[in-house]
């Protein structure tokens, strides 16, 4: 149970909103494990601190208690509560133990069941004073994305889409953003652990659907395609080039599959749903079973109204171009404005300007 704020300090809140930011660092980078900020406070001083290492490990605990030797009777101040389990590492919790520090101070209770509200009565058995509900409030909005997955047992998905002002998309490969635009979509694609589109998408603009911001190439996310009867075509770029790819389908193409794993593609059987599609929430389930826990979706207008209408998007990035397209290249969008002012999920819009062209972010 979180304690009242008037249990803490100005300097517990002032190192509390370090380890956030710390947090704030890593987060979309650190895999389906939550970014975490960890500061060591000794004598009302800094004297370590850490954060959850990309792609998820080690966690943020040992990242700063490996940096030095004096930690014993520390206060360490963590943005979730440390983990108890044992997976691939060790607990979080044996490690501070071990430490010997004095006092741990966590902002939010993990949601992880395998954790959730155990790690206090672990450390308090070892004479460790703990303490919980530290500017929980920042936290929840840090854990959002986190916190959703976990409840719902699906990945957190994120669209997104670039028109004209006057809600228009080519019918073909012609790019519609500018520079500043593109560079967001591509630290979006860094942010989320799989990109998913459909194989029309794959077919008709043969996208790379990865990061190419230089230093960022290592956050590339998997490509998840949807293909209910294996129609991808053989030569494209997610198949032939080397970054992980999957294909959801229903096919019994046994040629087709065999050249797809043969390619290093994976790829997984779907039940079709009533409407002889298949089904959405079976694969974002699959999806979330593989480890995969957030989601960009890059694909055209049909398979995004598809998705508003599911009500699964919990974010959507609009990006309006400053040029015209000629009528005789145009689909209109307006339907899919449409659906995002009736979502609910999506009540709330930022506008930002990139040069000549305005992003809108709906959450």
């Amino acid at each position: 149970m979180s304690l009242r704020r008037d249990n803490f300090t100005k300097k517990d809140k002032y190192f509390m909103n370090i380890a956030i930011n710390l947090a704030y660092s890593h987060k979309g980078y650190t895999g389906s494990n939550p970014s975490v900020g960890c500061v060591v406070v000794k004598n009302n001083n800094i004297v370590s601190y850490g954060v959850t290492s990309f792609f998820g490990r080690p966690h943020a605990e040992i990242n700063a208690l490996s940096k030095i030797n004096k930690i014993k009777n520390s206060t360490v101040y963590l943005t979730l509560e440390p983990c108890v389990h044992f997976g691939k590492t060790p607990p979080c919790t044996s490690a501070l133990i071990k430490a010997k520090v004095k006092k741990v101070i966590y902002s939010l209770e993990d949601t992880d069941p395998r954790t959730a509200n155990k790690s206090k009565k672990i450390l308090s058995q070892k004479n460790i004073i703990v303490k919980s509900g530290l500017l929980q409030n920042k936290s929840k909005k840090l854990y959002k994305n986190y916190n959703y997955s976990k409840k719902i047992k699906i990945p957190y998905l994120i669209a997104k889409l670039a028109c004209s002002k006057k809600l228009k998309i080519f019918n073909d490969k012609s790019q519609i953003s500018n520079i500043y635009s593109k560079q967001v979509t591509h630290v979006l694609r860094s942010q989320n652990q799989g990109i998913l589109t459909t194989y029309k998408t794959i077919n008709i603009d043969d996208p790379k659907l990865n990061c190419r911001i230089y230093g960022q190439e290592k956050f590339s996310p998997v490509r998840i395609i949807i293909d209910k009867d294996l129609r991808i075509k053989k030569n494209c770029y997610a198949i032939s080039n080397s970054n992980p790819t999957i294909i959801f389908h229903s096919s019994k193409n046994k040629l087709k599959l065999n050249f797809l794993n043969s390619s290093g593609i994976k790829t997984y059987f779907i039940n079709k749903d009533k409407d002889n599609l298949l089904n959405i929430l079976d694969i974002l389930k699959k999806v979330y079973q593989i480890g995969i826990t957030s989601l960009l979706i890059e694909s055209g207008p049909t398979f995004l109204k598809y998705m508003l209408k599911l009500d699964v998007i919990n974010e959507f990035y609009l990006f309006k171009s400053n040029i015209k397209i000629p009528k005789t290249k145009t689909i209109d969008i307006n339907h899919i404005i449409k659906q995002l002012a009736e979502c609910y999920k999506l009540s709330r819009k930022v506008n930002t300007y990139l040069d000549k062209d305005l992003l809108l972010h709906y959450y």
